[in-house]
């Protein structure tokens, strides 16, 4: 399989899973216990169904919208996601590249295998730095400090890892970061010699953003479920999500929200946006998928505050679906992780090529013309039907 043979996210994943060693592949597919809530997160896009307007004129046609304060080309968001090296070596490099040649918000994350500095001598285009709250509280300003030198356009605090997921797939697997070879895997890293040799012999793998207080993660080989109960701060509450807020200064975006209370906190402590996610399925499963949920939270804090509708987004038709139902845009990772995984900076800008055909295909036989005029009168729940 070649990436001319990619047609859509799903080909991707089949040529990611080909070209990866499996313990790298199982941590970007993977998510916690059964992947109930993994599958569920995109299975939940089928329970609606658009209604097309027909002979509406539909020659020119704007996909674009205001996200964040800065325009997007699409209302679309590659969310932020961690150790990208590990997939490809060309890592945030080539999504930060993809998404400024496409017009879109990216975000890089905590665990980003490329600097903040780095990143943002990269590209102009609009850009979000993850936060997760350490328990070393010189760490988390250091870094929110340096995204204000580097004129980050937002910061978006992770909420929903106050301890790790049990991702099952990687506990076979022994991943950890930076990888490592293990008698179960060799095999598999040693018949993925193009991978293998990229990790190798490329620069060496290390997470630039952390590595100044800690050698987890980039000297010393630690699981992700490891870093997460050992470094993150488990006593993160409300204040803590304001006083962040007030000591970044900016646009501020809480990631993990899944319940119209929680919505309703964010709007009080002055949060711009909320990003309702379950990260991928990979933490609480047999949670809500966030398409699932987003009804819900439109109808508390629609209006007050940008929403996000992150997870499980495959298709073009995803993204309309979720505008339609109220989200300021839709984003997602796996989406632009199994094409960076395929192919780096190559197969980012065709899986993002792919969608922006798919979102605009979409817009024209459902006869709108500009993405504000996808409202919830185009939509239907099969439930009801």
């Amino acid at each position: 399989m070649r990436l001319t043979d990619c047609h859509n996210i799903d080909d991707f994943r089949k040529l990611a899973r080909a070209r990866l060693p499996f313990p790298v592949f199982d941590y970007i597919d993977g998510a916690a216990d059964d992947e109930l809530t993994k599958a569920r997160n995109t299975q939940s896009f089928d329970a609606v169904d658009l209604v097309p307007d027909v002979l509406a004129g539909v020659e020119t046609i704007d996909t674009s919208c205001t996200i964040l304060g800065r325009k997007s080309a699409l209302p679309l968001i590659l969310s932020p996601t961690a150790v990208q090296r590990a997939f490809h070596w060309q890592g945030e490099t080539a999504v930060a590249k993809a998404a400024e040649k496409f017009g879109l918000w990216f975000g890089i994350s905590s665990l980003a295998t490329r600097s903040i500095e780095e990143i943002a001598a990269l590209t102009n285009g609009p850009k979000m730095f993850q936060l997760y709250v350490h328990k070393d509280k010189g760490l988390n300003t250091h870094m929110i400090e340096r995204c204000q030198a580097a004129k980050f356009d937002a910061l978006a605090l992770t909420v929903d890892t106050i301890v790790s997921g049990k991702r099952e797939r990687c506990l076979r697997s022994g991943f950890t970061t930076p990888p490592r070879f293990t008698p179960a895997s060799i095999w598999s890293y040693a018949t993925r010699p193009r991978w293998t040799l990229d990790y190798l012999l490329r620069e060496e793998f290390r997470l630039p953003n952390l590595d100044t207080h800690v050698s987890e993660g980039s000297r010393e080989a630690v699981s992700i479920a490891e870093y997460f109960n050992t470094m993150l701060d488990t006593s993160m509450d409300w204040r803590t999500a304001a006083s962040i807020r007030e000591q970044w200064g900016g646009t501020f975006v809480l990631k993990g929200v899944m319940s119209a209370g929680d919505a309703r906190r964010a709007v009080e402590i002055g949060a711009d946006a909320i990003m309702i996610s379950n990260h991928g399925g990979r933490q609480l499963d047999g949670s809500r998928a966030p398409f699932d949920q987003l009804p819900e939270i439109v109808s508390e804090v629609g209006g007050e505050i940008e929403i996000i509708c992150d997870g499980g987004v495959r298709r073009g038709t995803h993204a309309l679906k979720a505008l339609c139902t109220g989200a300021t845009a839709a984003s997602g990772g796996r989406l632009y992780l199994y094409a960076l995984a395929a192919a780096g900076q190559d197969g980012v800008e065709r899986a993002l090529s792919i969608l922006k055909d798919e979102i605009e295909r979409g817009m024209r036989l459902m006869g709108v013309t500009s993405v504000d005029q996808l409202t919830s009168e185009r939509l239907r729940s099969r439930r009801m039907s």
